[in-house]
């Protein structure tokens, strides 16, 4: 079938997004043309950049697990992206077997295949919406009827807030977000540092100028400003693949730096 046939009602499929190029770059087939065209170019100036996506995904997992040891047992999955496994709400029920999720993206891609594949699952639930208008997430009806905000909640910011500027808000979302939580939330943040690179930064800004996928680099101090009111677990705000790893990490030309707070 040709690829513009099957393209789902409502989605732009002329445009790049960020959760179709992450998805390719994680080996996946929920992408078109314009997409892998974005990672192709990123792959030719940094080759490794593919190892860095799964470092980024396994960062996440870790830190999920934490969390879960720590008895957190619902989260709220920002920007999401394409479903990936192990998803969040699979290794939160590794502690958990009853833990809940709500996953978020403004992608209608997204929606349409995380609905197909947690149709049956009462303790997840997807939600097509915009992280610039947490509001609206937080007090949607179906997301206060899954999430009780009066016990610790994980939120979950892995690889999303380079993708809104400042004049967007991106840090009035943050503290937004932890004015809502209750004492004992955690926050889960990664975001692509102005650090990595030159000819990196460059080739990303050239291919996603002007699209949905357009990013904000920032640098360390800056990304560290997101985690402001908040306690940062050890070993701080750190490259994901060095983020309590299973093995020796690598360098890579594209950085992309985490960490993992805590709510007093």
């Amino acid at each position: 079938m040709d690829e513009l046939a099957r393209v789902p009602r409502g989605i732009d499929s002329s445009k790049p997004s960020s959760a179709r190029v992450y998805d390719y770059l994680l080996g996946g087939k929920d992408n078109y043309a314009v997409d892998r065209m974005v990672a192709e170019r990123l792959l030719s100036v940094a080759p490794d950049t593919r190892s860095v996506v799964r470092a980024n995904r396994a960062f996440l997992a870790r830190a999920i697990r934490l969390l879960s040891e720590r008895g957190v047992s619902q989260f709220i999955d920002l920007g999401t992206g394409i479903p990936t496994s192990p998803s969040v709400h699979e290794v939160a029920r590794e502690t958990h077997p009853d833990a809940k999720v709500v996953y978020v993206d403004n992608d209608p891609l997204v929606k349409v295949h995380n609905d197909a594949l947690l149709a049956t699952d009462d303790g997840v639930i997807t939600l097509e919406a915009d992280i610039r208008r947490p509001d609206d997430i937080i007090g949607h009806p179906d997301v206060k009827d899954l999430i009780d905000f009066d016990r610790p909640v994980g939120v979950l910011l892995v690889a999303v807030l380079h993708f809104v500027s400042d004049e967007e808000g991106a840090y009035r979302i943050v503290s937004g977000l932890r004015d809502r939580v209750a004492p004992g939330s955690y926050f889960v943040l990664s975001h692509s540092s102005s650090e990595s690179e030159p000819e990196v930064l460059a080739q990303l800004k050239a291919s996603t100028a002007n699209s949905p996928a357009q990013s904000t680099f920032r640098d360390h101090a800056e990304i560290l400003d997101f985690f402001e009111g908040l306690e940062i677990e050890e070993p701080g705000l750190v490259p994901v693949q060095r983020w309590r790893p299973a093995m020796d990490s690598i360098s890579s030309r594209l950085i992309v730096e985490g960490a993992v707070a805590r709510k007093p």
